[in-house]
């Protein structure tokens, strides 16, 4: 284990008794927002020192076995002993490096995906469609639900610019690393002669904003235009004008839903999409400036960040940002994406942790 981990670990389980100190305090009840606060900062404590406590026993155990070696009747057992309290012992390192990781509030919120056709022409609607299938299966197999906010569809299928709201438990913190720019290189549907084009689309990734905790906006800063939906929908959804686009004047962002009946009701997903499209423009815009000092593995997340090609004649994904090469680009595209994603996530943990250690030692 590295000294800084230890060090924060035994911090930590001092903090642990602190706790367990004020929370017993007779009055401690009479201020419910510190008694909240406390209790859960206890029970986030509590789970961390829990796994510390099983380390330094297993560290205990391991120590007893090695003295054990010098004894003849015991050194086989003892070996096996070693074996496997190292084992426990560098699992549990994972976990308790896992557990100091700074946590984003935001992992857990459903997550608006927007994708846009890019060079490629048809080709590039047709990629973007295909990006809004994989996102769309990965979510099924979630058991995450999927919404269609906004699409405008392209004449020959796939889309020009389409946007989904994905519902469910860790949405955004599992899908957060799809932003950016996607390269895709196959024979496209629409070639006669059999030759290999590269195409593109962008995916910006949102969390679906608190409304507690949302930008707050100014109506007088605000356009609101109604137009007829277009798309599949019915006679009903062709007949009104319930389609609702939101303008936000000073920056000039726009987002707009078309998918349910009520006028009202795309209003508010409408004004949803577009507050998130504000708050990751600032989100965005500081990953800039601390990326002006330090480039992250992976990326600011920003559109023109390359970050992915999928390349179907060699059957191969390759994700730039950490050299990832797999070859099962067709799997990938069905929606099994948890590979690609559980490497993204393993990666931004050591760079978060890495990041933590310079802290320390500084």
């Amino acid at each position: 284990m590295k000294p800084f981990v230890r060090d924060t670990l035994l911090r930590q389980r001092a903090r642990l008794h602190e706790l367990d100190a004020l929370l017993s305090a007779p009055d401690v009840v009479d201020h419910m927002d510190r008694f909240r606060a406390l209790s859960r900062e206890h029970a986030e404590a509590s789970t961390v020192v829990e796994v510390f406590n099983r380390y330094l026993q297993r560290e205990t155990d391991l120590a007893t076995a090695r003295d054990m070696l010098d004894d003849p009747d015991m050194a086989e057992m003892a070996q096996e002993e070693i074996l496997s309290a190292e084992a426990d012992l560098a699992q549990l390192d994972g976990e308790l490096q896992q557990c100091l990781l700074p946590k984003d509030p935001d992992d857990e919120r459903n997550a608006f995906v927007e994708i846009r056709a890019g060079t490629g022409g048809d080709e590039s609607a047709l990629f973007a469609g295909d990006l809004a299938r994989l996102y769309t299966r990965y979510a099924e197999k979630q058991r995450w639900q999927v919404e269609t906010v906004s699409e405008s569809p392209s004449e020959l299928g796939g889309f020009k610019e389409v946007v989904l709201r994905i519902a469910g438990p860790g949405a955004y913190g599992r899908l957060r690393f799809e932003s950016g720019g996607h390269r895709v290189q196959r024979v496209p549907a629409t070639e006669t002669q059999g030759r290999i084009h590269t195409s593109a689309a962008t995916v910006a990734v949102m969390p679906e904003p608190d409304e507690t905790q949302a930008v707050q906006l100014n109506p007088s800063e605000l356009r609101i235009d109604t137009f007829r939906a277009s798309g599949a929908g019915g006679q009903h959804i062709n007949k009104t004008d319930s389609a609702v686009r939101v303008t936000h004047l000073p920056t000039g962002i726009t987002a707009e839903c078309q998918d349910g009946r009520s006028q009202h009701s795309n209003k508010a997903k409408a004004l949803q999409v577009l507050t998130a499209r504000l708050q990751e423009k600032d989100r965005s815009e500081r990953a800039a400036a601390e990326a002006a000092t330090r480039k992250g593995l992976i990326g600011s997340g920003d559109r023109s960040d390359r970050i992915r090609t999928y390349n179907f004649p060699q059957g191969r994904l390759t994700d730039h940002r950490i050299n990832l090469t797999l070859y099962k680009v067709l799997q990938v595209m069905e929606g099994d994406l948890d590979e690609v994603i559980h490497a993204l996530q393993v990666a931004r943990g050591a760079e978060l942790l890495a990041e933590l250690e310079q802290r320390n030692g500084a």
